[in-house]
């Protein structure tokens, strides 16, 4: 019903910047929370940013200042800028998306997961 692509994921050295984007498509009536998580090798799945249709957002202590997540509404598609990436910032990220589909239930999803490996 919902579909997410997400593009953006590389290699860069410390000290550098990436930024990905997932955008939504499918029958989706309205979107809520646009979000990224991710996981690295060993580790559990954790909440990096996220942010309301009003543009409230939350970020993991790990990634303030530096990371910020931003959504388009009319692109259905959320972004997360990653500045001064470090090599704990490596992982696969994954966008998550919840809202509403046209026939009125609720949808939650899961994009593929990209690629962020930090490394020199």
């Amino acid at each position: 019903q919902v579909q997410l692509v997400e593009s953006g994921g590389g290699l860069v050295q410390p000290g550098g910047s990436l930024r990905l984007s997932c955008a939504a498509s499918g029958s989706i009536f309205s979107i809520y929370t646009m979000a990224w998580y991710r996981q690295a090798p060993g580790k559990q799945r954790e909440l990096v940013a996220a942010i309301t249709r009003g543009d409230r957002t939350n970020y993991a202590d790990s990634v303030k200042l530096r990371f910020t997540i931003s959504r388009d509404n009319f692109k259905n598609t959320v972004y997360l800028q990653m500045n001064s990436l470090k090599p704990e910032d490596t992982a696969l990220y994954y966008c998550n998306v919840e809202g509403i589909l046209t026939r009125g239930t609720k949808f939650g999803s899961w994009g593929q997961g990209t690629q962020v490996t930090v490394s020199s």
